[in-house]
């Protein structure tokens, strides 16, 4: 199992050409295979394993006559999401859609559920609930819909996504406090680009049958990526070093990304006063966000944090037992809250290793910890390429020092 040890920079001045945002490219490969567009009308894709996934699926289809065709999503869950209702309703032959072990594990019900009242033939060919899906495609009518809204946003992408192909659209009704809203409004957005109108009010979004028109797109640079380089800079100053100078390449603002507001929970970070926060729009910079505020010693109670426990892995539960690796014991009082007391006990840096669990996001935001202790190690980093496939030769041009074990 390769492990890495990661140590710091003496100065710390680049710049940084960030990934495309995997959320975007992954929304604008199917809105441009639902208008008929060509790959080459979208630019600057992801180079990251979410997006080559479903670029092999499309390529997949097109290249084979098998029936079914199996469509292998491995670890990524958004892939897993928006190709299930794609496969539904866009493609008129047999696809078993199935993934790594850890995808077997991840709900799916509610999505497929879904599908299945607005007629499509999806069928589990395992557990009860869970991937790996045998999906037979057929036009489906559209109608309305109510969806639980509180465990995964991606459900609702992915039906708005198909939504004008619908005769009779779809209005969809979303139940309970919505998880990720800004995902939801990017898809909104995103439609809107490819001439699709929308109403999204009181939580009932409609969508009339409509063409999706081919366009011309280019996929922004990833805000959560930035969050890993705004950490950095956070613990590089809690040495006393100054600022460090990091020049972000092709970020946008405004965005379309929820992350984004990553910049301001880092203006609240840098106070050093007892952190609340409600992560609910944007539970994917917890970790960073969390990690962060322990080697700050900044107590927080961290709310919105429900879904974490069905990503990648339980991220709740990798966070409490990595971090106590490192001295810091967070708790989980209740359901998707996490808190801190800012203190930490006495550890021995040289034989903490950090674990990743098959996740990106342990790797990535745990790797600034070197800046605060000296040194990090940590067990199978290339799971970054999952969403930052070049974060290590990043690093190294930044002057860290990263070398195999």
């Amino acid at each position: 199992m390769e492990t890495i040890l990661i140590t710091p920079p003496s100065t710390l001045k680049c710049k940084v050409a960030l990934p495309s945002s995997k959320s975007i490219s992954n929304r604008a490969l199917i809105l441009n295979a639902l208008s008929g567009g060509s790959k080459e009308s979208l630019d600057r894709l992801s180079d990251c394993d979410d997006t080559a996934v479903m670029l092999r699926a499309f390529d997949t289809l097109r290249r084979t006559d098998e029936n079914p065709v199996t469509i292998d999503v491995g670890a990524a869950g958004t892939s897993m999401r928006f190709l299930t209702a794609f496969l539904s309703c866009a493609v008129e032959r047999q696809c078993l859609l199935t993934g790594s072990e850890r995808m077997k594990q991840r709900p799916i019900a509610p999505l497929v559920n879904a599908l299945r009242e607005l007629g499509a033939d999806i069928q589990y060919e395992g557990e009860e609930g869970f991937p790996p899906l045998l999906i037979s495609g057929k036009r489906l009518a559209g109608g309305e819909l109510k969806l639980d809204s509180t465990v995964s946003s991606q459900y609702v992408s992915a039906l708005l996504m198909i939504a004008p192909t619908f005769p009779i659209g779809l209005r969809l009704r979303l139940k309970g406090d919505v998880i990720s809203r800004p995902y939801i409004n990017m898809t909104l957005s995103m439609l809107s680009q490819w001439g699709v109108q929308s109403s999204f009010q009181d939580n009932l979004i409609t969508i009339e049958h409509q063409r999706i028109l081919p366009h011309q797109y280019t996929v922004e640079a990833d805000w959560s990526a930035a969050s890993y380089w705004y950490q950095i800079c956070e613990l590089w100053k809690q040495k006393g070093r100054g600022n460090a100078e990091v020049e972000l390449i092709g970020l946008r603002e405004p965005s379309l990304q929820g992350d984004s507001h990553i910049v301001d929970v880092f203006s609240q970070l840098s106070l050093r006063k007892p952190l609340s926060l409600n992560l609910v729009d944007m539970p994917d910079m917890a970790q960073t966000v969390i990690v962060t505020a322990c080697l700050l010693r900044v107590p927080f109670r961290i709310e919105g944090l429900q879904s974490l426990h069905i990503k990648e892995t339980d991220r709740v539960q990798a966070l409490q037992k990595e971090l106590s690796k490192l001295g810091f014991h967070i708790e989980e009082p209740s359901h998707g809250v996490v808190t801190f007391d800012g203190e930490r006990e006495d550890f021995d840096s040289k034989e903490a290793v950090i674990d990743t669990y098959h996740d990106h996001r342990m790797a990535l935001s745990f790797a600034p910890v070197c800046l605060v202790d000296g040194e990090i190690r940590i067990r199978e980093p290339h799971v970054v390429t999952k969403s930052y496939p070049f974060f290590w030769d990043d690093l190294r041009s930044a002057g860290f020092n990263i070398v195999n074990l």
